[in-house]
């Protein structure tokens, strides 16, 4: 198997799962028991808030927490340009529990990841649940991440390039 750390995946037009609809997943991490990944294209209106104070002032356009994923949306993860550590180039997990130091890049903060259990995301990938596209660590830091899906996908060759124009309810076409 080999892994998916670092790249996309774009649920495709028929993943009707209201957590992943039209969601572009940034995969952190991808091995035998699993993988993690943070959904890179839904902001919320809430600003980051009490918890994380000393964070604010380095939020990415739009400045506001992003949903990373169902899994435990009470805990927080965060990326960075310019950190080590990462199977995407240019971008890394930064540690929220500490203070930011001498950190000047941009940060997104995400309230949970989506995770997926072993042989769950190549049964998904099987079923053409997603896209899987490669990343651009641009995408992560989109500043208008609304877009994104259609933009990722219109950048793929062939004929998934058309799937950026597909209508939401295909019933009203």
């Amino acid at each position: 198997m080999d892994s998916l750390a670092g790249v996309l995946l774009v649920a495709a037009p028929n993943l009707l799962d209201p957590n992943f609809f039209r969601s572009v997943v940034l995969i952190l991490e991808h091995t035998e028991e699993g993988a993690v990944g943070v959904i890179i294209n839904r902001p919320t209106t809430s600003p980051l808030g009490d918890e994380l104070p000393e964070w604010e002032a380095l939020l990415a356009q739009p400045e506001v927490v992003f949903v990373g994923g169902p899994v435990q949306p009470d805990n927080a993860v965060g990326l960075a340009e310019g950190v080590d550590g990462s199977s995407l180039a240019g971008v890394g997990i930064v540690d929220l529990s500490a203070p930011p130091g001498e950190l000047t890049a941009p940060v997104r903060i995400y309230a949970g990841y989506a995770g997926w259990g072993p042989g769950q995301l190549e049964a998904e990938l099987v079923e053409g649940g997603w896209i899987v596209a490669l990343a651009e660590p641009e995408d992560v830091f989109a500043v208008e991440p609304g877009t994104l899906w259609r933009d990722v996908l219109r950048r793929q060759p062939g004929p998934t390039a058309m799937l950026a124009t597909f209508p939401i309810d295909p019933g009203l076409n």
